[in-house]
C-alpha cells in the first residue's frame, strides 16, 4: 500500500502494516522517519541489506527468538535493492509480529521490491520525494513556531543556505535553536551565523578542543580567521555547548548518559549525536563549570577591555579549554 509522505509526517499511525519501505531522494525525511521510529520503539536493531544477504539467519533468528518478557521487536535494514525481494517475502510469512523497517535511496518505477511493497495490502511504502520551496518554508515555520522574531526573510535566509536540502535545512535549524535558547532571535546576530564560513572553521576548532584533540587544536588555531567582531558569536556558540553538556552530565548522575543525551531539549542533531556523545563521556560537571567560568571571564574582558587583543584570548581559551579536556 502506498503512502503519501506528508501524511505519515502528520500521523505516523497512518502505516498500518508490519513491514513497511521508505525510499527516495529525500535524505533528511527518512532520516526524520528513522529518528521518529526509535522515539516510538525500545528495541530497535539495525542491519544492512549486505550484512543479510551473506547470512540471511542473522534476521530469521532475530525475528523467530521471541521472549514472553520483551516487546517486539523493530528492525531496519538499510540499503535495499531488489536484490532483496525473496528475503522480504520470507520475512512476510514469518515476521512474527515484529516491526520491520526498509530504507533505500532511489528505486525506479521498474523496481521488482517497490513494485511488490506498491500491489502487496499488507506491506506499506512511503515515497520519500525530494522537497519544495513550500514544503521547506512550512517545515522551517513549523520547527521554529515557538521563536520570537521569525520573519520571511530568516526564512529565505534559511532555505537560500539549504538548498531546500532538508538535511542541510535541519542543521540550519538546529544551529538557530543552540544559539538562541531565550526564543528569540537576533537578526544580525542570526545573519552572522548562517552566513559566513568562518562559523563552520569555528565550529571545527571549538569542537576539536572540547575533545582534547591537542594536535588538531593547534593546527585549526594556526590557520583559523577569528574576526573581531564576531567575537560574541564565537563565546555564544562555545557555551552553548559547554552549558549543553553540563545539563547532560547532570541528567546523566541519575538516569544514565545515554538516557540524559536522548531526553535533553532541544534534542542533539542526529548528525552531531555521536561528537556529543563522545564529549560527554570525557567532560565532567566540575570540569564543565571550570571551562564555562572560563568563557564568562573571556566575554567579561572583551566586552569591557577594548585595547585586548581579542584573537589571542580567543585562542588562549580555546587551549585552556582543550587541556581542561585531558585533565
Amino acid at each position: 500500500m502506498i503512502h503519501k509522505s506528508y501524511l505519515i509526517e502528520q500521523n505516523f499511525d497512518n502505516l498500518k502494516n508490519k513491514i513497511v519501505l521508505f525510499y527516495g531522494e529525500n535524505l533528511g525525511l527518512i532520516d526524520e522517519f528513522k529518528d521518529q521510529i526509535i522515539k516510538r520503539n525500545k528495541n530497535v536493531l539495525k542491519f544492512s541489506q549486505d550484512e543479510i544477504i551473506k547470512n540471511d539467519r542473522i534476521i530469521f533468528d532475530e525475528i523467530n527468538n521471541i521472549s514472553l518478557f520483551d516487546d517486539k521487536k523493530t528492525i531496519f535494514i538499510i540499503n535495499i535493492s531488489d536484490k532483496f525481494l525473496n528475503i522480504v517475502k520470507d520475512i512476510q510469512l514469518n515476521k512474527n509480529g515484529n516491526l520491520i523497517y526498509l530504507f533505500s535511496g532511489i528505486l525506479e518505477k521498474k523496481s521488482k521490491i517497490r513494485s511488490h511493497f506498491e500491489n502487496t495490502k499488507d506491506l506499506d511504502i512511503v515515497p520519500c520525494y525530494k522537497d519544495n520551496e513550500t514544503t521547506i518554508k512550512k517545515i522551517i515555520s513549523f520547527k521554529l513556531k515557538s521563536y520570537s522574531g521569525v520573519t520571511p526573510q530568516i526564512i529565505n535566509k534559511i532555505i537560500e543556505n539549504g538548498n531546500l536540502d532538508r538535511s542541510k535545512i535541519n542543521n540550519e535549524v538546529d544551529k538557530i535553536r543552540t544559539l538562541f535558547i531565550d526564543k528569540k532571535i537576533d537578526a544580525g546576530l542570526l545573519d552572522k551565523l548562517l552566513n559566513l564560513e568562518t562559523d563552520n572553521e569555528f565550529e571545527n576548532v571549538k569542537d576539536s578542543a572540547i575533545n582534547g584533540n591537542k594536535s588538531k587544536t593547534n593546527k585549526l588555531l594556526s590557520t583559523t580567521v577569528f574576526e573581531t567582531e564576531k567575537m560574541p558569536l564565537y563565546l555564544t556558540i562555545l557555551n552553548q555547548r559547554l552549558s549543553k553538556l553540563k545539563e547532560v552530565a547532570k541528567m546523566a548522575k541519575i538516569g544514565g548518559l545515554s538516557n540524559a543525551i536522548d531526553k535533553i531539549r532541544p534534542p542533539i542533531f542526529w548528525k552531531d549525536k555521536k561528537n556529543f556523545t563522545d564529549q560527554a563521556k570525557l567532560w565532567n560537571f566540575e570540569k564543565l563549570n571550570t571551562a564555562i567560568s572560563k568563557t564568562y571571564s573571556a566575554e567579561v574582558v572583551i566586552k569591557s577591555n577594548a585595547e585586548i587583543n581579542k584573537n589571542l584570548l580567543i585562542k588562549k581559551l580555546l587551549l585552556d579549554i582543550c587541556l581542561l579536556a585531558n585533565a
